[in-house]
């Protein structure tokens, strides 16, 4: 045993595993870029499909290319009957559970299975990128006991999703603010999923499997939980003038207020704005404008905090969206992973370029050697 001084980096904290042309993180400055471009300009200029096709590529499309791009993304939006199957047979567990088994068994009906080349993975990931919001509305149709909705290919990747959940076409408002959060969803460096999904590709396994073991890693509330916690604390709080007091329990009671702080930001999460002004005008919108007010009245609650380094994150105003958009609290982080899907692939697609089997150590501190005794003689 080595009596070495050893660093531990508890949760690998700062460390640094590989390089990357993903995306730049700041966290004291509040700063997000996908492969150089402001999340800023992406979130109000951009569509899912755009930054989807930047992130995989590492550019941003010409129209044509764009296109090519959109085509392929619609025609793979289909499941096997088979994986429908196994949908209804497991309709009764959570969606986290129904997509990571359904995302599984799409390996076997897959015409690249097998294939683990750069160029089959590229492909199998585009089908999976479409195929993870068709799991997420068939499942969620056939627990409520109806047929699911049919896709539609003259609808983009966001109005798709919504039309196939509720039946029929939103409004460009909302089908817009959809697209925004998938967007600002999408890619987010090496977080637990993302780092999940490149530890499966080092040791050569294909992107299925990355995939399924991202949705895991996902599932867990202390990764994809804060938009529904948020949405549970804002039930709990009831009327904004509720808020400050919601507050000053929580904190004394040193538990956590949903929806603020970040592993990686000190500074406000820069995702955070852009679904600031949907969640106030879908709340306008449907008459219910105490939900707006009461995240208003949580951050006006939260601000002594702030210098400490204790902002809102993304998630504190995406689990409203859901909610008047009428999804239930435990579809919120299925939602998550439709936006995640370009993230995870172009993670499991860099990780395939220079890849290396992912092996950190452990620090041994148990007892020092020790001499076997015979089960007898215990």
């Amino acid at each position: 045993m080595t009596t070495d001084k050893i660093d531990i980096h508890r949760g690998l904290a700062d460390v640094y595993f590989d390089r990357t042309e993903s995306s730049f993180i700041d966290g004291k400055g509040g700063i997000l870029l996908y492969r150089g471009y402001n999340i800023h300009d992406l979130a109000e200029k951009s569509t899912f499909e755009e930054t989807s096709y930047l992130l995989i590529h590492g550019k941003l499309p010409t129209q044509s290319e764009l296109a090519v791009f959109d085509a392929e993304l619609k025609a793979a939006r289909n499941i096997p009957d088979e994986v429908v199957e196994i949908i209804r047979a497991t309709k009764d567990s959570h969606p986290m559970d129904v997509l990571r088994t359904a995302a599984s068994a799409l390996s076997s009906f897959d015409p690249d299975a097998g294939d683990n080349s750069a160029e089959a993975t590229l492909r199998k990931g585009l089908r999976l990128t479409s195929q993870v919001p068709i799991i997420v509305t068939t499942h969620y149709a056939i627990r409520e006991g109806r047929i699911p909705t049919a896709p539609r290919d003259d609808l983009s990747h966001a109005a798709n999703f919504l039309y196939m959940f509720h039946g029929e076409v939103q409004d460009d408002d909302t089908n817009d603010l959809m697209d925004k959060d998938f967007i600002l969803h999408a890619e987010h460096g090496s977080n637990a999923s993302s780092f999940t999904a490149r530890v499966v590709v080092g040791t050569n396994a294909d992107i299925h499997g990355a995939i399924t073991a991202a949705i895991a890693a996902l599932s867990g509330p202390s990764h994809g939980g804060a938009a529904e916690g948020v949405m549970k604390m804002s039930l709990e709080i009831g009327e904004p003038e509720n808020a400050a007091q919601y507050v000053k329990d929580v904190l004394a009671r040193r538990d956590r207020v949903m929806g603020f702080g970040h592993r990686v930001y000190r500074a406000e999460d820069p995702r955070a704005r852009h679904l600031k002004a949907g969640v106030k005008r879908l709340s306008e919108e449907m008459g219910e404008p105490k939900w707006y007010g009461i995240l208003e009245a949580v951050i006006e609650a939260m601000k002594p905090y702030a210098r400490r380094g204790i902002h809102v994150n993304v998630d504190f105003f995406a689990g409203v969206i859901y909610y008047l958009n009428g999804i239930p609290e435990d579809l919120f982080v299925p939602i998550f992973a439709i936006g995640r899907m370009p993230g995870w692939v172009l993670q499991v697609l860099e990780q395939q370029e220079n890849n290396i089997l992912l092996r950190p150590r452990l620090s041994y501190v148990g007892p020092e050697e020790q001499a076997y005794v015979a089960i007898a003689d215990r």
